[in-house]
């Protein structure tokens, strides 16, 4: 057998793998979608099948007449835009200040943020609640947005930094030399070079958010506040008077949007684009 043949076999194979591997990891959405079709709700029922005898579309008529997800979906889309703007327009220059610039203290608070990074946001539920409380803002968007924005700017920051560390900086003392002021050098090199982490980072930040459901249920106290998170919860709250093709029938739908920026983002997402910026 040739080394080409060799080659084209381990190919197809490594092809197979991966083909099998996503089936594997799309059963639970395409069970998700089965059910949504279900005329009954037999999700735990001995005579439920793969396919449905039953379809009907009547579960998805039912998310948007019957059930507030416009609703829980404008305050989802609130929440996460706010928090996006927010967290990536502190952690943005605050990671390119710590990467390019020596200030006494500079150390001790990048192992500051890191330590408080590093401990889970359950820890400090009841320290936010009594923070929050006496100042009006529990069952409000902008309490939930403190509370993400504090999160997901330390994660911003520490992520661009990261990235801003591997650009060389040659690039940006050619730009100086041509006359380029430290903002120019900012905005037309330095962001362009770091789009795919700035995409990637936007998108983690939308997925916490968007998915984000120990503080919304506990923060959020009335129907009319909930996230998608908490609101699909509140489908289910009761095991025996939920409907699961509903509950299954909401929860792809919520996850659409999220779907769309993912593949809008995707192509910045996998781009390298340091790569030959110095020679030598």
């Amino acid at each position: 057998m040739s080394k080409k043949t060799k080659h084209v076999l381990v190919l197809i194979a490594v092809n197979v793998f991966f083909v099998l591997v996503c089936f594997f990891v799309l059963v639970p959405v395409l069970y998700a979608f089965s059910v949504s079709l279900n005329a009954e709700n037999s999700l735990l029922g001995s005579d439920f099948s793969f396919l449905p005898k039953h379809m009907t579309l009547q579960n998805y008529k039912a998310v948007f007449t019957e059930k507030p997800v416009l609703l829980w979906l404008k305050n989802s889309l609130i929440l996460a835009v706010t928090t996006l703007v927010i967290s990536l327009g502190t952690g943005i220059p605050a990671a390119y200040a710590f990467s390019r610039k020596r200030f006494p203290g500079r150390k001790a608070i990048l192992k500051l943020l890191i330590l408080l990074y590093a401990f889970p946001s359950l820890l400090s539920m009841t320290a936010l609640y009594k923070l929050l409380s006496p100042m009006g803002l529990i069952n409000t968007r902008t309490g939930l947005i403190i509370v993400y924005t504090g999160t997901m700017a330390v994660f911003a920051l520490w992520n661009m930094k990261g990235y801003f560390d591997t650009i060389p900086v040659e690039i940006e003392e050619a730009a100086m030399i041509d006359g380029a002021t430290q903002l120019e050098q900012v905005t037309k090199i330095v962001l362009p070079l770091a789009k795919p982490t700035i995409a990637v980072t936007a998108m983690m930040v939308l997925v916490y958010v968007w998915n984000e459901y120990i503080f919304a249920i506990n923060f959020m106290t009335g129907s009319d506040t909930y996230t998608l998170a908490a609101g699909l919860y509140s489908l289910q709250a009761t095991e025996m008077s939920g409907s699961w093709p509903i509950f299954s029938a909401a929860s792809l739908i919520v996850s659409l949007p999220i779907l769309i920026v993912f593949f809008a983002l995707q192509k910045n997402m996998t781009e390298g684009l340091t790569s030959g910026g110095v020679k030598g």
